[in-house]
């Protein structure tokens, strides 16, 4: 098994984004489509990962650390796609919000999470 690690909360961020802009999810849904399809394709394993908060079952970020590993083809396009998907990010949402989402990310590494997860439709 691998440790999941993570430095910020990316539901967190993309539930805040989607309430301050809907037209986001126009940007996100295709990126998060192509990436599970990838996924699929390289048989990116989301089981290999210890998750301790349910919150982070099915979280998107397991299949692109997966593919990471997996795939030349998502390592060009993500560094291709990502910098400016981070800037959009970073214009729709406050320090407070980003702060939330890393304080959050690192107590949900550690099992410390109450809620049961978050809403599916964002994942």
């Amino acid at each position: 098994m691998k440790d999941l690690v993570c430095k910020i909360c990316t539901i967190r961020l993309v539930e805040a984004a989607y309430a301050r802009a809907p037209w986001f999810r126009l940007v996100r849904w295709p990126l998060r489509l192509g990436m599970l399809l990838l996924g699929r394709l390289y048989g990116a394993d989301t089981g290999a990962y210890t998750v301790r908060s349910p919150a982070c079952r099915g979280c998107p970020r397991l299949v692109k650390l997966e593919l990471r590993e997996k795939s030349a083809l998502f390592r060009l396009l993500n560094s291709l796609v990502n910098p400016y998907f981070d800037r959009l990010l970073e214009r729709l949402l406050t320090e407070r919000e980003r702060a939330e989402a890393r304080s959050y990310a690192e107590r949900a590494v550690r099992g410390e999470t109450e809620d049961g997860g978050h809403d599916e439709k964002h994942l």
